[in-house]
């Protein structure tokens, strides 16, 4: 999902002087309580063998697969979400980097992620995740259809759900559709806790790591805590969607440095969740998925602390389970 218009004017409002990253000493101190890390996944790739035409490979007149829609190219080929084996292998990724919840894009009733869940729901199941959902801006969302794909959403186990482009309806209509839910929580996309506190949201978090560079994410946190909101800010490794969509925006990964500065101020956020853009938005280069080395035409995570070759391959997800580990030992 592609920065847009509010996010760079929420980032205006909310800007403040870049803090200094923290160092990692006194990360050892006793764990804080109710520390939890979740990651946005995405179950729409296709291919003709399992789903009868490629799916998002070939955005952007991507050729796959040969040529797809990413500036990277996924360690084990272009798959299908479809494919069982692939999403075991996924979620033994996610688990193995000691990830709490996948966070599952979702495009409303009847659409391929709508029918691919319930098999995503097992699998991270299978491997002790819990599933939350991304409620995607899917063609005539509104405040009540939300309430209804919660209520069905519901019965299926899933009590978080983060709104994407929430800030696109008054929040007056949100606040309003959430009185009506019990037994859930609604995260809205947002950096400001005022807005997401007008819209009867029980929490925030930010998504698009291109404009939040975390060096707001101590005040903001600290500012949705008065307000009684559950902060979960993004972390990300970069972004870089000219391929996939032309869009010029790039922030480099500069070789790990910048996911590490990013899970530095979520830790010094002190907050209660921490969501991580993305394990396979391979549109927009977020991805944590292994990515293949030497794929002539594509980047790869070479040099990514130090690291080159197959080794360099896992390094995002080796990196991710050495970050949560200091966040879970973060200052009580």
């Amino acid at each position: 999902m592609r920065p847009n218009a509010f996010s760079a004017l929420a980032a205006a409002l909310a800007a403040v002087a870049l803090l200094a990253a923290p160092s990692d000493a006194g990360l050892t101190q006793p764990v804080a309580p109710s520390t939890s890390v979740a990651i946005f996944f995405y179950p729409w790739w296709g291919t003709p063998a399992r789903d009868g035409a490629w799916q998002h490979w070939a955005q952007g007149g991507g050729n796959p697969p040969l040529a797809i829609a990413s500036n990277y190219y996924p360690a084990r080929g272009v798959y299908s979400s479809s494919d069982s084996n692939v999403l075991r292998s996924q979620m033994a990724d996610i688990a193995g980097a000691k990830i709490d919840t996948v966070i599952v894009s979702w495009w409303g009733a009847g659409s391929p992620e709508d029918v691919r869940l319930p098999a995503v729901i097992a699998a991270a199941h299978n491997a002790g995740l819990q599933v939350a959902i991304h409620l995607e801006s899917y063609p005539g969302r509104t405040p009540t259809t939300v309430a209804a794909d919660v209520g069905r959403l519901l019965t299926m186990g899933v009590t978080d759900f983060y709104v994407y482009n929430s800030a696109f309806t008054a929040d007056t209509e949100w606040a309003a559709m959430n009185k009506t839910l019990t037994g859930v929580r609604l995260f809205a996309d947002t950096a400001l806790p005022g807005k997401a506190a007008a819209g009867g949201f029980a929490g925030m978090y930010t998504y698009d790591i291109y404009t939040y560079t975390g060096s707001s994410f101590p005040r903001i946190c600290a500012s949705a805590s008065r307000l009684g909101l559950v902060c979960a800010p993004s972390v990300g490794p970069g972004y870089d969607a000219r391929r996939a969509t032309g869009d010029p925006n790039v922030r480099p990964r500069r070789n790990g440095a910048t996911y590490d500065a990013m899970w530095r101020m979520a830790i010094a956020a002190r907050t209660p969740i921490v969501t991580i853009t993305s394990y396979n938005e391979w549109h927009e280069g977020t991805q944590i998925e292994p990515a293949r080395d030497g794929r002539p035409g594509y980047d790869s995570y070479n040099g990514a602390w130090g690291l080159h070759g197959k080794a360099a391959q896992r390094a995002y997800l080796d990196r991710t389970a050495y970050w949560v580990a200091r966040y879970r030992k973060r200052p009580a």
